[in-house]
């Protein structure tokens, strides 16, 4: 079982390379200039919880652990080399299931130019054929039609809707769900949109 971490993946100009805390001061400028774009679909803490917000640093440095650990993958999204994005495969299950959740946002000036799609195509092939993983499932919020899209565009199976599903822009907010599993796949994700 390989890790999978870090890597470096790349599709024309679409990349995805490991975060990296150096990544801090671009990171915590795209959030600030996109956060009216990416706040009605941003997770946020309950009220009840206990866990503290430790910043960007603090947060890199745990999912660097975990991507050594083989428990995430988290990925810068590229455009020409630069940052617009962010991609990260959670909850990364061994034995007999094998499968992990995945989560990712764009900067609002490359929205709608197949860059996510691109991303999520690459990290699901990566997931699937690379380091062995057997699903994917990523969970939407029924109202982002640009992230309904993106799972449309790959064929990714509807599962259902998930009441209450995580805690977003304040409040618990229902989810639906798609997965896709490795025999749902002729050859890549990548070549279900070339």
């Amino acid at each position: 079982m390989s890790t999978g971490w870090p890597a470096r993946l790349s599709a024309g100009q679409v990349g995805l390379r490991a975060l990296a805390v150096r990544d801090a001061s671009t990171w915590a400028r795209l959030r600030r200039d996109n956060s009216d774009w990416l706040g009605p679909w941003e997770s946020t803490r309950p009220p009840e919880s206990t866990d503290s917000n430790g910043g960007y640093r603090s947060l890199t440095r745990d999912l660097i652990r975990q991507g050594k650990a083989g428990r995430a993958l988290p990925f810068v999204v590229t455009y020409d080399e630069s940052m617009v994005g962010q991609l990260t495969v959670t909850g990364i299950t061994w034995g007999s299931a094998r499968w992990a959740q995945m989560g990712y946002w764009i900067d609002q000036g490359y929205a709608g130019r197949g860059i996510a799609t691109t991303a999520v195509a690459l990290a699901c092939d990566h997931c699937l054929f690379t380091i062995g993983l057997h699903r994917i499932e990523i969970a939407i919020r029924p109202e982002n039609t640009a992230s309904l899209r993106v799972v449309e565009k790959l064929g990714f199976r509807a599962i259902g809707l998930s009441p209450k599903y995580l805690h977003i822009n304040g409040m618990w907010r229902d989810h639906l769900l798609f997965a896709v599993t490795v025999e749902e796949i002729e050859t890549t994700m990548l070549a279900r949109i070339s």
